[in-house]
């Protein structure tokens, strides 16, 4: 049977992207079906009084303006493509990114990029975020995912953070390994080593 996966990511996040990629490929070797969601670390970190990724311009505000403008339009699918673009682009391939050439890339209309420099798509950012995060708590950042577990109860976690993309059965173990412990009754924190660089591997426009 068919799981149901709902991910929570901001697109700049590069770790957050390293998860997404890992989810991405979990599918092809586990049932799951995956649905794309925006949260924001410009909202999470809004009213802290030092923001911990030093955004003092709001340039992360834009990609998820775009994001959420593309799934008005397009939908999940749309945003899912999106991501995969933005993401070669900028974590793959390090570049400084032109949004109209991420979502060139993914076959959506250039126009859109003009949402990034907008407020108008500022509430429908805010509520996908707040969606999310209601499911742990502020005290956790990008990417949130829910699924239902085994015994039928709904649960949800943050991350896993990991510096490298697990491939084929790896990455299917690693998904069975994470709601098995997320989904143990009173679990709350998991962690390993300190971060590594991340690895981003090759990852191409149609592993989305």
């Amino acid at each position: 049977m068919t799981r149901e996966v709902d991910i929570w990511f901001d697109p700049s996040c590069p770790y957050t992207w390293i998860t997404s990629r890992w989810l991405v490929e979990a599918a092809t070797v586990r049932q799951l079906h995956i649905r794309w969601h925006v949260m924001s670390l410009s909202v999470l970190n809004e009213h802290r009084e030092v923001d911990p990724e030093g955004d003092t311009e709001g340039y992360l505000w834009g990609p998820v303006r775009i994001c959420a403008a593309v799934e008005r339009r397009y939908g999940q699918a749309g945003l899912a493509r999106f991501f995969t673009a933005y993401g070669i682009r900028v974590h793959q391939g390090g570049q400084w990114v032109e949004f109209a050439d991420a979502l060139a890339d993914a076959g959506l209309p250039t126009d859109l990029a003009t949402a990034a420099d907008t407020t108008e798509f500022d509430d429908a950012v805010r509520a996908s975020h707040a969606e999310g995060v209601a499911l742990l708590g502020d005290h956790v950042g990008t990417p949130i995912i829910s699924t239902i577990g085994d015994g039928g109860d709904p649960m949800a976690f943050f991350g896993p953070v990991i510096s490298r993309i697990p491939r084929g059965e790896e990455a299917g173990r690693l998904w069975d390994g994470v709601v098995l412990v997320a989904a143990m009754p009173g679990f709350h924190e998991l962690k390993g080593r300190s971060h590594a660089e991340p690895q981003f591997g090759e990852v191409t426009p149609h592993s989305a």
